[in-house]
């Protein structure tokens, strides 16, 4: 696990400055506190920052090839690079180090870019062929790991495993783009398609980049998919069995580590299943933590000593609490965009917890977008058979008139919450979900604008992306598209974001095990009653895991890793609150209508509405902005 940088000429083959590239890395240091190192040629130059797992002493980068003739940085694990490494040396390929780097060199030799197929694991890595003069920079499968790239004003190209990286090169503009604002008013954060600064792209997930000296800068390529267009056949019990081998070989893959390893444990399902499969393959107690609130019905710690005591874990936990406000500067500088999901706190908590004991954490991210777990999905899913049953052109005007006369009830729990339900159902399918995953919807975002930036953002709306994104789907109904969705389009903006950021900021390695792309794949395949059953999502999962886990833990009612904020902003947050109408350097964007956010502000402390996820979201762009030198 590690941090990359580098610096390509598009045009002529100018020489870098090797300082240049030191700065990018030392902006980035904390994701590589063992090691860095530099390497220039004509027209190009690669840095790496190591954090060292695997082949401790052997495998410095950046790292030539065997023949001396391609360079390479890589950030990420690869899990099958033993079978590869042996694979290769059978067809005649030489190794000096017991890593995977090494090997990740070999199977780009030998296969060029058809060599991502056959990668196992979360990367981002750059190659560089002297021979060819070509600079291939790819990203894992799902975006486990990120890569920004700019292009410059002198004609060459900058790469960094985050945006400070590139900022630290003195031609990267810093000039906001305007529609990357609604991005994140819409979603909580600016999704891959855009970056809070205009010219700053993001490597999308699955897609590859081959660039040459003298040619213009390409698209990106994808190279892998998922579908959910297919469905598996076979009896439940024989899935069962099928999906228990994978989740098994999905765990012990990714616990070879040559550093002590652990676990986060929320106690929810993918955690604690992922610390039962840990168990039974260790022969040691396994290292788990997890965090809990100063909220008491938002706490979990309880269930997750439940799973400790059960598996015999090595277990540590602490609270959050309101005080560690204090912190916010540090956490907006973790992640450089604005990023407005709240769980970030308490994920960086738990990364440093973890960190004092163990540098490799598994968590239990993924099998919710996989495998039909989040609430939302069994709304949806309801939602899309009324609408297979009344035609559009009599459900909007008859769902559309009574979500507009509906009272907003923000205090209730969600099936109560008509008015979001009338809403959903006098639109699409695609729409209606689109409004159920975004964190502040159109009308909302409508309030808060000043004349002038809605005069500039036009016609462009940040849902669109993701509605296009389900019609598109390989998918067989709305609940493929809605899944697909997450997966393409949520999981890498916000939940990997949020791992990738909070963990590295402490120099430690998350690995996702309910992540691994063949896992991905069965679980799209499957038919939709084996994912979501009587109100039960990952239904399969849970019959799987029934030989570990009570069923106290499998079948209580999702919690989600949800931080009190707007318990906080109500109570000893309120200033804060209170802050970004009336004094918050916002109002001097000229984005906003200032009344507006004081209204927000006044109503959410009032208790007439919840607006607590918008006024830390709003918070959080104002901090961001100020870090990144937008606003004073």
């Amino acid at each position: 696990m590690c941090g990359i940088a580098g610096i390509f000429h598009l045009s002529t083959p100018k020489p870098v400055d090797p300082a240049r590239i030191e700065r990018m890395c030392t902006a980035m240091a904390h994701r590589g506190p063992d090691g860095q190192g530099v390497w220039t040629a004509p027209g190009v130059g690669l840095g790496h920052l190591r954090l060292s797992i695997i082949d401790l002493a052997g495998s410095p980068q950046p790292m030539a090839s065997s023949d001396g003739r391609a360079m390479l940085v890589f950030n990420g694990e690869i899990y099958n690079y033993r079978e590869l490494r042996e694979e290769l040396r059978a067809s005649g390929a030489m190794f000096h180090t017991d890593g995977d780097s090494e090997v990740i060199l070999a199977a780009w030799q030998k296969w060029g870019p058809a060599c991502l197929p056959r990668l196992h694991g979360m990367f981002a890595f750059a190659i560089y062929d002297l021979e060819a003069r070509t600079l291939f920079l790819a990203r894992d499968r799902l975006g486990v790991k990120p890569l920004f790239y700019a292009p410059l004003s002198d004609g060459s190209l900058a790469f960094a495993s985050e945006l400070k990286g590139l900022a630290a090169h003195p031609l990267l503009r810093r000039e906001v783009d305007p529609l990357a604002i609604e991005d994140y008013l819409a979603w909580g954060y600016v999704p891959d398609h855009r970056s809070i600064l205009a010219g700053v792209h993001k490597l999308p997930a699955g897609h590859s980049l081959l660039l040459r000296h003298g040619a213009p800068l390409p698209a990106p390529v994808q190279w892998w998919d998922v579908s959910f267009a297919e469905r598996r056949q076979g009896r439940a019990a024989d899935l069962e069995a099928e999906l228990l081998h994978l989740l098994r070989q999905a765990v012990t893959s990714r616990m070879v580590s040559d550093v002590p390893l652990g676990a986060f444990l929320s106690g929810g399902v993918d955690s604690s299943s992922v610390v039962a499969l840990m168990a039974e393959a260790s022969h040691n107690p396994v290292n788990t933590c997890s965090i809990g609130f100063d909220e008491a019905s938002l706490d979990e710690t309880a269930h997750a000593q439940l799973v400790a005591e059960r598996f015999g874990s090595n277990h540590r936990a602490r609270v959050v609490g309101s005080d560690d406000f204090e912190h916010v500067d540090t956490l907006v500088g973790m992640f450089d965009e604005p990023f407005a999901d709240a769980s970030a706190l308490p994920t960086w908590r738990v990364s440093q917890l973890a960190r004092e004991t163990v540098t490799v954490a598994l968590s239990g991210d993924g099998a919710d977008e996989a495998l039909a777990g989040y609430r939302r999905h069994r709304f949806h899913h309801a939602e899309e058979r009324v609408r297979s049953l009344l035609p559009g052109a009599l459900r909007q005007p008859v769902f559309g008139a009574l979500g507009a006369i509906y009272p907003k009830a923000d205090w209730a729990p969600r099936p109560l919450r008509a008015k979001a339900t009338f809403q959903s159902l006098a639109v699409d399918g695609a729409h209606g979900y689109a409004r159920a995953v975004g964190f502040t919807p159109p009308e909302l975002r409508e309030r808060l604008y000043s004349p002038e930036f809605l005069r500039e953002r036009g016609d462009y709306r940040a849902e669109q992306a993701f509605v296009d994104l389900m019609h598109q789907a390989p998918a067989r109904s709305g609940l493929d598209q809605a899944q697909y969705a997450d997966l393409k389009f949520w999981l890498p903006g916000d939940i990997l974001t949020k791992v990738d950021r909070t963990s590295m900021a402490v120099s430690l390695e998350a690995r996702e095990p309910l992540l691994d792309h063949r896992l991905i794949e069965f679980a799209a395949a499957l038919p939709e009653r084996l994912r979501l059953r009587r109100g039960q999502g990952k239904w399969l999962m849970k019959q799987a895991m029934r030989r570990y886990l009570p069923d106290e833990v499998l079948f209580r009612p999702k919690q989600g890793f949800v931080t009190p904020i707007s318990q906080w902003l109500r109570g000893p947050l309120a200033g804060s609150a209170r802050a970004i109408g009336s004094s918050a350097a916002l109002s001097r964007t000229g984005w906003f209508d200032g009344p507006a956010l004081s209204r927000i502000a006044e109503e959410h402390i009032a208790g007439s509405a919840d607006h607590g996820r918008l006024l830390w979201q709003l918070l959080m762009l104002d901090r961001s902005l100020a870090r990144l030198g937008i606003i004073a």
